[in-house]
């Protein structure tokens, strides 16, 4: 999780600010883009899920995905952010559609695989929390580094505010570190063999009854409430520091590191309060707290302030990084039960279609800053670029998980599969040939 979480987010979290806001990237470009970008990778996840599930060799199903993925992932974030400095209009936009499609695109082939592993290793929902709460603590940790240390490396340590060197030099630390890290461990990985030797499931029928399931469809826009708030917050918190607090770029390591590390020790808080009281009530409650949150940041006036709303992102986004996954793997757990085929893989890509079109969303938000604002990039920001990012940062957040909180009451999952429901049958032995 360490390794997968580095790249991407550095590529999310910075995205905006090198593009737009540096290289003077047009939002209404950078909004078409967008949407083109997450309409591909929303068709290519569940392909990608599907052939893994697909895959047999002796390496196991999701293995060999993660060793060809690594390299391609560091490969094309290095290239995002290596733009050069004379590129303009078309030029640029084209360097900057590419780029993003196919790191987006290595990022899906990798979590498509590494995602299935955690309902496969862990049946039971106490382990699975745990096992889950570690993961999420790596994440975090790859979060602290690729977020809240990448402006001061980006701005400060080997560039400026207004230079790119600086992000190609940590493209290229933070590509190698991923690279190494992801290799390493999927080297060490251990699948199951039982569950390739199951007959490879095909993919219209298997499409087909996902997508009449109508618990992936409640499910999946819920959760996509969560993950399209968190997609806006992670693009544009740094313009949020530059713009709305009217302070320096790398402010954003402090209000950033205090989010990250109360998400951090609050993994363990919402743990417990699972085993307690079960995923599904701490689900609602963690969207309750999240949606709060946006509210108070909405109203911070400087670094103080916005680190005390910030105090409260952290611990509603550690609930829902605590307890979203267990709501979608019991929802794998029913449809395994049901139909006798495990199709991590796929499933999980296409709960990542909703994902996954965050960036839709994302885009047309930046791309409503210039329709109500003005800001059309860093060199044309408009009369009020403060409550412009003031509401991309916190109202468009604040909306979205208000719907997820007010929908996840409204739904009930399966309850815990035991796990020899969910276990794949042995092989049948070879009939034994009659005595002669």
């Amino acid at each position: 999780m360490f390794g997968t979480s580095l790249p991407i987010n550095m590529i999310k979290g910075s995205m905006i600010l090198f593009y737009v806001d540096i290289l003077g990237l047009d939002v209404r470009a950078y909004g078409v883009v967008m949407v083109v970008y997450a309409i591909i990778d929303a068709v290519d996840n569940p392909l990608l899920g599907h052939l893994s599930d697909r895959t047999r060799s002796r390496f196991g199903r999701r293995r060999p995905w993660l060793l060809a993925g690594a390299p391609m992932l560091a490969a094309c974030m290095i290239a995002f952010f290596s733009a050069p400095a004379s590129l303009q209009g078309i030029g640029l936009l084209l360097w900057f559609a590419v780029f993003a499609i196919l790191c987006e695109a290595f990022d899906s082939m990798l979590n498509a695989n590494y995602g299935a592993l955690l309902p496969e290793l862990y049946p039971l929902e106490r382990d699975r929390a745990v096992a889950n709460g570690l993961r999420q603590g790596f994440q975090l940790v790859a979060l602290v580094i690729s977020l809240a240390v990448t402006p001061l490396l980006t701005t400060e340590v080997f560039g400026t505010e207004e230079s790119t060197q600086g992000f190609q030099i940590t493209a290229i630390i933070y590509g190698t570190v991923a690279l190494v890290v992801i290799v390493f461990m999927a080297l060490g990985a251990r699948e199951s063999p039982r569950y390739s030797t199951r007959e490879r499931p095909r993919l219209l029928p298997s499409v087909w009854s996902i997508v009449r399931n109508p618990m992936f469809w409640r499910v999946g826009l819920t959760g996509a409430c969560y993950g399209t708030a968190m997609a806006l917050v992670l693009s544009g918190i740094q313009l949020y520091v530059r713009y709305s607090l009217g302070l320096p770029v790398v402010n954003a390591l402090y209000l950033q590191g205090i989010v990250i590390l109360v998400s951090a020790g609050g993994l363990v808080v919402w743990t417990r309060v699972i085993a307690r009281r079960g995923a599904l009530w701490t689900w609602r409650l963690a969207f309750a707290v999240l949606a709060a949150s946006f509210a108070a940041l909405f109203f911070a006036t400087d670094l103080v302030t916005a680190i005390a709303a910030g105090v409260l992102v952290g611990a509603g986004w550690s609930g829902m990084l605590a307890t979203n996954d267990l709501i979608v793997a019991r929802v794998l757990d029913a449809d395994a039960a049901r139909n006798g085929q495990h199709r991590e893989g796929l499933f999980l890509s296409a709960f990542g279609f909703f994902g996954r079109l965050n960036g839709i969303v994302t885009g047309l938000a930046l791309t409503s800053l210039g329709v109500f604002f003005g800001y059309n990039s860093g060199a044309d920001p408009g009369a009020d670029p403060g409550l412009a990012f003031r509401v991309y940062l916190c109202v468009y957040p604040f909306v979205l998980t208000t719907i997820g909180a007010l929908a996840a009451r409204l739904i009930s999952v399966p309850s815990e599969t035991p796990p020899e429901a969910v276990e794949p049958p042995p092989a049948a032995a070879e009939p034994m040939e009659p005595p002669r």
